[in-house]
């Protein structure tokens, strides 16, 4: 899902309602790239190179991503490209005993216009 960038591009690669949809049918070892660039300084609304929109996006899909892991859904890592560019990737684990109440707290539900 991710295509190759060149230094200093940003690539977000999906917005938060398709990670949400992969959490829900990804099976363990699946894995699914979210962003390419450099998270942190991507997310800051002071250094982000993003607009403002794609940047909230952006910050939408990390958090998700990281009450994935925090529910025991999925493990975040990051692989180093070169400089300042990594790619971030999200891999699905087997599912925890909870995994059904895990995985409605982490995709959650849309009311008006937002997800939760």
């Amino acid at each position: 899902m991710v295509r190759p960038a060149h230094h200093n591009q940003i690539e977000i690669a999906m917005p938060e309602v398709e990670l949400c949809a992969w959490l829900g049918s990804a099976l363990p070892g699946d894995r699914l790239a979210y962003h390419r660039g450099v998270l942190c300084r991507d997310c800051s609304p002071t250094n982000s190179r993003l607009d403002e929109k794609n940047r909230a996006e952006l910050q939408r899909v990390a958090r998700r991503a990281r009450l994935a892991s925090d529910m025991g859904l999925a493990y975040l890592v990051q692989r180093r490209n070169g400089p300042d560019d990594y790619t971030y990737l999200v891999i699905a684990r087997k599912k925890p005993r909870n995994g059904q109440g895990a995985l409605k707290t982490v995709v959650g539900i849309q009311e008006a216009g937002q997800w939760v």
